[in-house]
């Protein structure tokens, strides 16, 4: 569900003009298609019964761990680096060289700008608890539907002729 979450958005996006960049749409819908490659892997892994640990795992991830991940990310996606820091307003990820140059509007007003590490740490954290928590809530469910199975799955039918 969040993988065509992250595509609508994606598309919803460029529709509105909020992303100017057809690649940056392009590695959004590739990672929707791989976040939905992973819910496939996590579906086999809740026949196994592993999706709480999975859960857990995502709810678990530390701010340093989740700024470690961020700054990959930040390193290896130049052209989404613009997107980032026009629509957020910040420029850099935790500094900015002043000779270089930033399409934000607070470093055209020359205004002293904010990294952007922050700030998307925060909307990191939101996603990852939001993910986590719905991933506990369907594992909890899924326990219940587990229990009613082995509940009422071998009871005999009143109407029978015994």
């Amino acid at each position: 569900m969040v993988s065509l979450l992250l595509i609508g958005i994606a598309a919803w996006g460029i529709g509105f003009g909020l992303i100017s960049s057809l690649r940056v749409v392009g590695v959004v819908i590739a990672v929707g298609i791989f976040l939905f490659l992973i819910a496939l892997v996590g579906l086999i892994g809740a026949v196994k019964h592993h999706q709480f640990s999975v859960s857990c795992a995502c709810l678990a991830l530390n701010q340093e761990q989740q700024g470690q991940l961020l700054e990959v990310g930040w390193n290896n996606t130049a052209s989404a680096r613009d997107d980032i820091q026009r629509n957020l307003n910040c420029c850099g990820f935790r500094s900015f060289n002043t000779n270089d140059t930033c399409p934000a509007s607070c470093f055209k007003s020359s205004h002293l700008c904010s990294p952007c590490a922050p700030i998307i740490g925060r909307y990191a954290g939101e996603v990852l608890r939001f993910v986590g928590g719905i991933g506990l809530f369907f594992s909890f469910t899924e326990i219940l539907g587990v229990w009613l199975t082995y509940r009422y799955r071998n009871q005999k039918d009143p109407r029978a002729n015994p």
